[in-house]
């Protein structure tokens, strides 16, 4: 996977009255941090740092980025914006470990709600974790996890084990296999639910008994 390298410069002095002449020249103040090692403010350019932001997915890339001639690989942690132009202002980039593994928080796609028969049935999708938090290989770090629905019954409970993780990938819970989701229902929908696939068991029984 291609690494997107980024220009900037050294910003030696921290605090408000620094960042602002940073931007005044057409920069944004950001910060290194982690790894086991000193910070360091830097300056990245606003219009660089604006496309960046455009093209999508920008908290979960991996970025080389250049200061004097040294490279930092980095995965941006936090994005601040200004609360009226809603344009970027600051940035805060964590250092890859040695590693390369990183603790990131991954989305949580369900697939097929339209055909999950618990939720046609009147019951409702109980998100618990609209993330999971993983260690993931710094260059391959997953978009999102998909569940799919298309089988989930009022009552059914979605736990990490039926969600398909890449290699090298695991969630920081290890203890339990915790849950991601539920499918509730009051008492009357699970009473039908039931009440249907007993009449289909029955069914097919009085089939059988016609045949002989």
């Amino acid at each position: 996977m291609a690494i997107t390298e980024i220009e900037a410069t050294a910003r030696p002095r921290a605090g408000k009255g620094a960042a602002r002449a940073v931007r005044r020249e057409g920069n944004i103040p950001a910060v290194i941090y982690g790894d086991k090692k000193e910070p360091e403010t830097i300056a990245i350019s606003y219009l660089v740092m604006a496309k960046l932001l455009g093209q999508g997915g920008f908290l979960s890339q991996v970025f080389d980025i250049k200061v004097d001639g040294k490279l930092h690989r980095v995965l941006p942690r936090d994005v601040q914006f200004h609360p009226v132009k809603d344009t970027p202002i600051h940035v805060d980039f964590q250092r890859v470990p040695g590693d390369g593994r990183i603790r990131v928080s991954v989305a949580v796609q369900f697939l097929n709600e339209e055909n999950c028969p618990g939720l046609k049935r009147g019951g409702v999708l109980n998100i618990v974790r609209h993330e999971i938090e993983v260690l993931s290989p710094a260059e391959a770090i997953p978009s999102h996890f998909e569940i799919d629905l298309s089988a989930s019954e009022i009552g059914d409970s979605i736990h990490i084990s039926a969600v398909t993780l890449p290699q090298n990938v695991t969630p920081t819970i290890t203890d339990r296999d915790f849950t991601v989701a539920t499918i509730s229902g009051s008492a009357s929908a699970r009473s039908d639910a039931d009440g249907s696939a007993a009449e289909g068991e029955d069914g097919a029984g009085s089939e059988e008994k016609t045949e002989d």
